[in-house]
């Protein structure tokens, strides 16, 4: 007799898993943790979410969040399996240890590469997170960019993004401030340009994908880098722009 499954920790996709960590792709849509301890909107893994201790317990085990992406951005997402494991993770985020690459359609050519440095506030009106530029400020918000491709008949470019720092909506934010809106964002994007490639290219969503997350490994110290393949809505978008990766 076959000896049932255990318990599954994340109904997403698993790109690793070994004793100490757990790493996922995220669909668009769904929460890195739940809003508050009492939600039940679906969230990346498994049972219930302790906001103070940032981590999951469910039939599966515990997971420790070490990082997050808005529910509306696809990717890696890295869990801890063991509370040791989280604390050296975090670590390595704090210290900028840890490099985090995205792939985003954004509005306009902004170059060939450079680097984006703004201060950002984060704010909450009536129970929404929004986050702007503050001009004249020390610089708190770092991210470079090389463009991949360019589109000149519709003037978007694809570009590979390495995050540095890690606030709020801050590659959506940072884009927008330089007329470079991110391609299906409806919060800070360009609306009228949403529209349009809804209908031309049925672009449903934000065009934001964590694809690349590189690391030392907590445990055996050793280099760690795992990929995320685009998501098929995302890739049919580049494919009708005649765009290859």
């Amino acid at each position: 007799m076959s000896s049932a499954e255990p318990p599954a920790i994340t109904t997403c996709p698993i790109l690793h898993r070994d004793r100490f960590i757990v790493i996922v792709n995220k669909p668009a849509g769904i929460l890195s943790h739940p809003n508050t301890n009492r939600s039940t909107e679906q969230a990346a893994f498994e049972g219930r979410y302790d906001l103070e201790t940032q981590c999951f317990d469910g039939p599966g085990g515990k997971v420790w969040l070490i990082h997050r992406l808005d529910q509306d951005t696809s990717g890696i997402l890295l869990g801890a399996l063991d509370e040791k494991t989280a604390e050296k993770c975090l670590l390595m985020f704090e210290e900028d240890a840890v490099q985090k690459q995205y792939l985003a359609l954004v509005r306009g050519h902004p170059g060939k590469e450079g680097t984006w440095l703004d201060h950002l506030a984060t704010s909450r009106e009536k129970g929404r997170v929004r986050t702007s530029v503050i001009k004249g400020r020390q610089p708190n918000a770092e991210l470079d960019f090389q463009t991949l491709a360019h589109h000149s008949g519709e003037r978007l470019s694809l570009l590979n993004i390495h995050l540095i720092t890690g606030k709020t909506h801050q590659i959506r934010v940072q884009a927008s401030s330089r007329q470079h809106h991110l391609l299906g964002d409806d919060v800070y994007g360009h609306f009228e340009l949403n529209r349009k490639l809804r209908k031309d290219l049925s672009l449903k969503r934000l065009f934001l994908h964590a694809h690349t997350l590189t690391l030392k490994h907590p445990a055996s110290g050793q280099r760690l880098q795992v990929k995320a393949p685009l998501p098929p809505d995302l890739a049919s978008v580049l494919d009708k722009l005649g765009i290859t990766l």
